[in-house]
């Protein structure tokens, strides 16, 4: 399977200005190649293929006085740019196609400077490499100093140098790896996600939420306010927007580090992980939707399902509309309406609840009951719908 490794940079004043050109001209071949083919559907010409449009925005631009600084960069920089557009358009056109499934893709749009990311990719064409020192040897911009947090499991396919709001830089490898046979244990758990506790497992275990954005909301609005008091355009201003987007970064690096550590354990402990499939953009649009975004339910459900495709875990996800919290545990009965301030209750089998650990046990039975068994089938069969020609008593029969 293809991972990502990230690791931090830390360019001197060159490499710095070196990388900047690379983002530029990306960005302008990029840019090029967009309006070429936007003025050729205009003016009702046909679609621009790959190989001529590289032609166009990259061999023949560099010999045009307009564009010969483009030969400063690595030319792999200016053909993965146009990569990148042309499988923006293939998403595109798959999407209004019916191809694509899930929400609707956008057409590419023009690239600026002032895109709070900006990004350059390497492949082995380019001929990057790590040198002796540790360091990563990049074609025309140097050999860049490297924060090694882990070794790479295998030779990379390519490396995506990246800056980001913050002023950051980092390195993202593409590494082919094969699947990490993990000890196999007995142990299965279903989890119910929350928002006072994120994570509530069926053996009981309760993960409190770190409420990320609400603790650090002081210093992020003391942020924004010496945000809003610069002139725009001005040196301070500019100051100003990168400390507000170190302060977000502060918050998004302890997510995903909360994310990264949790998702690790359950998967380690565990030999299946069953876990309510949550329309996590519709509760985005109700009152809690800072809470729900807080706690990165979305982030932690996707690294559970990589993670456990990479260790051979079981990964099921529960259908949104089983109601978890409802279904009595013991008895199989289902209560009438319970709203979210119900945290515990009592079935009329004389069972007592707590809300979520019953939700996170239901869950964990449904997910049982879900696998395929050795024939490929699933244990629990679907429900049929009842035809219109079915034998059966119909109304009004004595």
């Amino acid at each position: 399977m293809r991972l990502r490794y990230r690791y931090r940079l830390y360019p001197d004043g060159c490499q710095r200005a070196a990388l900047a050109r690379a983002f530029g001209c990306a960005r302008v071949v990029f840019n090029d190649g967009l309006r070429a083919r936007i003025d050729a559907h205009r003016a009702g010409l046909p679609y621009i293929c790959d190989g001529e449009l590289s032609k166009r925005v990259i061999t023949q631009a560099k010999q045009t006085p307009e564009r010969a600084w483009l030969g400063e960069v690595s030319a792999v920089v200016l053909q993965q740019a146009l990569a990148d557009l042309n499988t923006a358009y293939r998403g595109f056109f798959a999407s209004i196609t019916g191809e694509r499934k899930g929400p609707g893709v956008a057409a590419p749009r023009f690239r600026s400077k002032k895109d709070n990311r900006q990004a350059v990719r390497f492949t082995r064409n380019a001929r990057f490499s790590i040198t002796a020192g540790g360091r990563l040897r990049l074609p025309k911009i140097g050999d860049v100093p490297v924060r090694w947090s882990r070794d790479l499991p295998a030779e990379p396919s390519s490396v995506t140098v990246v800056k980001d709001a913050a002023d950051r830089y980092f390195a993202s490898f593409v590494v082919e790896t094969g699947q990490v046979s993990l000890p196999e244990t007995a142990a299965e758990v279903g989890i119910d996600l929350g928002l006072t506790h994120v994570v509530v497992t069926s053996d009981g275990r309760k993960i409190g939420n770190p409420r990320l954005v609400r603790r650090a909301a002081k210093k992020l609005r003391k942020a924004q306010k010496a945000l809003s008091r610069k002139a725009k355009g001005s040196a301070n201003r500019n100051m100003a927007v990168v400390k507000v987007a170190r302060a977000h970064a502060r918050v998004a690096d302890a997510r995903r580090d909360f994310a990264h550590k949790l998702s690790t354990r359950l998967i380690r402990d565990n030999q299946a992980v069953y876990v309510e499939n949550l329309s996590v953009r519709g509760l985005a649009r109700t009152r809690v939707a800072k809470s729900v975004h807080d706690a990165g339910w979305s982030q932690f459900v996707g690294m559970l399902e990589y993670k456990a495709a990479r260790y051979r875990r079981t990964f099921v996800k529960i259908d949104r509309w089983f109601p978890s919290s409802k279904l009595c545990s013991a008895c199989g009965a289902v209560a009438g309406s319970m709203p979210l301030n119900v945290r515990s209750w009592t079935c009329l089998c004389g069972a007592a609840h707590d809300r979520d650990v019953n939700a996170a046990i239901n869950i964990l039975a449904a997910g049982r009951a879900d696998r395929l068994n050795a024939c490929g089938d699933q244990v629990r069969p679907p429900l049929a719908v009842a035809q219109v020609d079915e034998a059966g008593s119909h109304r009004g029969a004595a």
